[in-house]
């Protein structure tokens, strides 16, 4: 047997190298050997922090009799989903369309055309809860891939042909206006959740995208009840189990409604828009929680997820050793009121039990709860509960921890730099501000070729093979966007320049304005992918209309904005309808609708206190979108500088919108005004 992973960029391959499954990784020559042997492929999708992924490789691909079987008679591909989220698209369509639900491991049969015949997620070693076992779905297709391929063949044409047949019914070219926006919010109103925040039911996910449009829909029109939604969502699941009490950051999704038990695992995703969130949310209304809760999780993300190399890594583990040489989910999180004592001694104990929720039966397995923050009458002694807080984190530095995703994910890092370099400069933290800077320069200096064409992944400081998506070249402009903004320098607006040239070259559709989420010169799959609708993360689409929209208006580019405009009709078709899983677009929308305001500062030097006091003052503006340009008189550092003078010799601001200027001022309180959306 030939152990092809072992030199992947990916952990969750890795992970399967020493498998007794003969893997190969997704190439041509996979597909190539499939045809020469006339065997069917057997298509494995995950990623590493999954832990059905997990149990599903240890009950069958651990298994040497499995193995066996798989080795002897189909060719076996292994896909980390994150570095390949162009295939995982493809496939996962299929499975949707065919079944109806999808989900990881994702387990897919294809001719040797990479043409899919048969799907499925897990298949447990017996049979149970109506599953058939996983050894009885290989004999199966085996036995139908021998005796009766024609069938086989054309039930894997049929599904291609129809899949074809999925085109997006796109609406038009215009962007959404008044009436689509407020539809959007309506809709929202419909499925909110009072008792509990977010939408609809179990398991519950983080908002995120939808959070930033209530924030920015609150600034623009006033609407009170677009902000309660925003700010009661972020308080309980601040206060619940899906936020890690100890430590910040925040778990993938909450198994209930409440935001009691998370799904433990801790992505970068989630925690890079989430702490942007709060920035905002701290922006807009003061709230002390939101500003807690904001550099909580940067400084998470900074200290758990940052490589040696300067990057992000993309996850941790939802599972780790419970102690017992056992693989568990969330045994690193949780606690049991013995466990509390033995750190803390019966008195404390008591205290930490009643602050945080832990009771005798549990809110998790085995009696042990996961800690919450409920609402309590009468205070608690601050240093007292940072004695406990600190005690207890350190009690569980010495549980074995959960594995790390350590690759750098192009996009997610993208994400990531916005949001530090934000709450860096919101709350007067130049080190966040490094960290997202260290981050864009690790881009740059390994995912970027000389053509400025992205990478998605590296990892240990070597790039991957795979090829940069929409969404890779997206939030990566949309973080060097925000750092331009923060920072005043010029360069990273020129990166995300050459990144959205790409866009427009390689990735729009030039009669309809459509985005796709591959390469127009990218591997040719059995479709090309194209998703609008933001799930965890903002999809490519919406993102790219978010950066473009930014960058026109940093730069005056209009190809740019009409890019911008065009692709936002997806949004005027799909914000009314499902606006819970399009919200990063309209919160585009709402930027545009805006203007979105541009904002130039200029002063004698950067570090001058009139021209720092001016801003922060424009950064902390909440009109939605508004850009950002700051620098010396005379400087041509950024476009909006450009003859832009001092007024009386002081630091001075310029606000613009839609082609027209205000007056220019010297003073913070009016150009607070000026920006308060």
């Amino acid at each position: 047997m030939v152990n092809r992973l072992a030199h992947e960029t990916s952990p969750y391959l890795l992970q399967h190298a020493d498998n007794p499954v003969d893997w190969w990784p997704w190439s041509a020559e996979a597909f190539e050997e499939a045809r020469k042997r006339g065997v069917p492929v057997l298509l494995s999708v995950g990623y590493s922090s999954c832990h059905w992924c997990h149990v599903m490789a240890h009950e069958s691909f651990e298994d040497q009799a499995t193995a066996d079987y798989l080795n002897a008679h189909f060719v076996s591909v292994k896909v980390d989903r994150e570095e390949r989220p162009d295939v995982d698209a493809v496939y996962m369509e299929a499975v949707q369309a065919a079944t109806g639900q999808g989900g990881w491991p994702m387990t897919v049969f294809l001719t040797p055309d990479a043409e899919p015949f048969y799907f499925g997620t897990y298949f447990p070693p017996a049979p149970r809860h109506g599953m058939p076992a996983f050894r009885q779905v290989l004999e199966g297709v085996r036995s139908a891939w021998s005796d009766k391929r024609d069938e086989v063949a054309e039930v894997a044409g049929k599904i291609v042909r129809d899949l074809a047949g999925r085109e997006i019914s796109y609406g038009d070219t215009q962007a959404p206006g008044e009436e689509e926006l407020a539809k959007a919010l309506l809709g929202l109103t419909r499925e909110y959740d009072p008792q509990r925040g977010g939408f609809g039911g179990a398991p519950k996910f983080p908002p995120s995208m939808v959070l930033e449009f209530l924030l920015r829909h609150h600034a623009r029109t006033g609407s009170e009840g677009a902000l309660q939604m925003a700010q009661d969502t972020c308080e309980r699941m601040a206060r619940g189990g899906i936020y890690d009490q100890l430590a910040g950051g925040f778990a993938r999704y909450s198994v209930d409604r409440e935001w009691v038990v998370p799904h433990f695992e801790k992505m970068l995703y989630d925690n890079a828009l989430l702490c942007r969130v709060y920035a905002h949310l701290w922006r807009a209304t003061g709230s002390e929680l939101a500003r807690r809760v904001a550099l909580e999780t940067a400084d998470f993300m900074v200290r758990e997820l940052r490589t040696a190399e300067g990057g992000f890594a993309s996850a941790l583990d939802a599972d780790s050793d419970d102690g017992s040489g056992k693989h568990v989910e969330g045994a690193y999180y949780v606690w049991t009121p013995g466990q509390l004592t033995e750190v803390l001694g019966a008195k404390d104990a008591g205290l930490a039990a009643h602050y945080f929720g832990v009771t005798e039966e549990g809110t998790f397995e085995e009696g042990a709860s996961v800690l919450q923050l409920p609402q309590h009458e009468g205070v608690f002694d601050a240093e007292q509960i940072d004695s406990v807080k600190s005690r207890l984190l350190d009690a569980r530095a010495r549980r074995p921890a959960p594995g790390r995703d350590d690759k750098v994910v192009a996009a997610w890092n993208g994400l990531a730099i916005a949001a530090l370099a934000e709450t860096g400069a919101y709350f007067d933290r130049p080190d966040l501000v490094d960290a997202a800077v260290g981050a864009a320069d690790l881009l740059v200096r390994l995912h970027l070729d000389e053509q400025a064409r992205l990478a998605r992944t590296s990892k240990d400081g070597h790039v991957g093979a795979n090829a940069g998506v929409l969404e890779d070249y997206a939030d990566v402009s949309e973080g060097f966007l925000a750092l331009a903004s923060v920072t005043g320098e010029g360069v990273w607006l020129e990166f995300a320049g050459f990144l959205l040239d790409h866009v427009l070259a390689r990735f729009v559709d030039e009669e309809s304005g459509a985005l796709f989420d591959t390469a127009s010169d990218a591997e040719r799959l059995i479709r090309r992918p194209q998703d609008p609708t933001d799930n965890a993360a903002p999809s490519g689409w919406t993102a790219a209309a978010g950066a473009l929209l930014s960058y026109a208006a940093q730069t005056g580019a209009e190809p740019h904005r009409a890019a911008a405009e065009r692709a936002l009709g997806v949004v005027k078709a799909l914000g009314p309808r499902v606006p819970r899983f399009i919200g990063w677009g309209l919160a585009v929308a709402e930027a545009m609708l805006d203007g979105p305001r541009e904002v130039a500062i200029v002063g004698p030097a950067l570090d001058d206190p009139g021209t720092k006091a001016l801003h922060r003052t424009a950064l902390l503006g909440t009109a939605p979108g508004a850009v950002v340009a700051v620098g010396a008189t005379g400087s041509d550092e950024l476009p909006l500088l450009a003859d832009r003078p001092l007024v009386g010799g002081e630091p001075t601001a310029y606000v613009c919108r839609n082609f027209t200027c205000d007056a220019p001022t010297t003073d913070p309180d009016r150009l607070r005004a000026a920006l308060s959306g």
